[in-house]
């Protein structure tokens, strides 16, 4: 693959799209967007270095390490040199992490964590493991013999399994050692838990903390890699994408419980984030799921608890 090629693009099985593929990843020593996709992707870094964004938010990436990446998130790549590595895509028909996120938590862990790093660092005896997972999977996927597709829901379930595992360990042994989170980072994912629906300036949350929204600014941008204000919006986006996929409440009502009165503001929003309308988004995804989703709970978007005092 050189480099351009990176699968993505929405999946619809009514075009004949496979709700999980799985590629070679070669990206070149310059910026690389890959196309917006409607699936779960799980990026394996075998070899080089550099930074990506998902949305705003930046991050480091290396060797050995997994990155996690939500449905129509935007991502850009900026490789410090040659990068190889394998990129895994599912969708909610393939695995609903929703769903198991019940069984093993990587709804908060892996994915839709606004307050953590999408990143898991691979070594010993669990990076042997993941390796001969996504191998299994890749060759299942080029295979394709009997019952090809349960094999490779099985390979992705313990994959992710043992992904979150890592990533829980990790956590607590940085809550437990000397690099715990800045306090104030733990005060703000708190606040802004309880009040995202209502209080949309950094500067609010600030005041609330007594310090200024310059220094809080600083403190996230040094541990989070992004700002006070991708925090607040990334926690109203998991909560819109839940309210539009597993309920049938209007547009506007949503828009409202999360404190716009300006339904119009509160699409653009949304349409910036994701690409897409709110009512594409329900639309869409609601009629590839066969309507599945809407049988789910109604309530609101879960976050882990535990991600509330995650790794940094």
């Amino acid at each position: 693959m050189g480099g351009r090629s990176v699968v993505g693009g929405l999946f619809d099985p009514r075009n004949g799209g496979e709700a999980i593929r799985i590629e070679r990843l070669t990206l070149q020593r310059k910026p690389f967007e890959p196309v917006r996709t409607n699936c779960f992707s799980v990026y394996l870094i075998e070899s080089g270095s550099g930074t990506f964004w998902a949305d705003a938010s930046s991050f480091s990436f290396g060797p050995d390490e997994l990155l996690f990446l939500v449905p129509y998130q935007h991502i850009r790549f900026a490789p410090d040199a040659v990068t190889h590595g394998v990129v895994v895509q599912f969708h909610a028909n393939f695995l609903c992490v929703e769903t198991f996120h019940a069984e093993v938590g990587c709804s908060g862990a892996l994915f839709n964590d606004p307050y953590g790093i999408p990143v898991v660092a691979l070594s010993g005896r669990v990076k042997s493991e993941v390796l001969n997972l996504i191998e299994r999977i890749r060759q299942e996927f080029d295979e394709r013999e009997l019952a090809y597709s349960e094999v490779m829901l099985a390979h992705l379930k313990v994959l992710l399994v043992l992904a979150a595992r890592l990533k829980n360990a990790r956590a607590a042994a940085c809550r437990r050692g000397a690099n715990v989170r800045h306090p104030v980072l733990i005060e703000l994912s708190d606040m802004i838990e309880q009040n995202y629906h209502l209080l949309h300036s950094p500067a609010e949350y600030a005041r609330r903390l007594h310090i200024t929204a310059k220094t809080l600014g600083r403190i996230v941008r040094e541990h989070h890699g992004t700002t006070p204000t991708e925090l607040i919006r990334s926690r109203i986006l998991i909560h819109a994408k839940w309210q539009l996929l597993h309920t049938l409440k209007p547009v506007k009502e949503i828009s409202r419980e999360l404190g716009f009165h300006d339904e119009l503001y509160f699409s653009r929003l949304f349409k910036k984030s994701t690409g897409y309308s709110p009512t594409f988004f329900r639309e869409f995804e609601t009629e590839i799921r066969g309507g599945s989703n809407l049988s789910m709970s109604s309530g609101h978007a879960p976050i882990r608890g535990s991600v509330l005092t995650s790794d940094t």
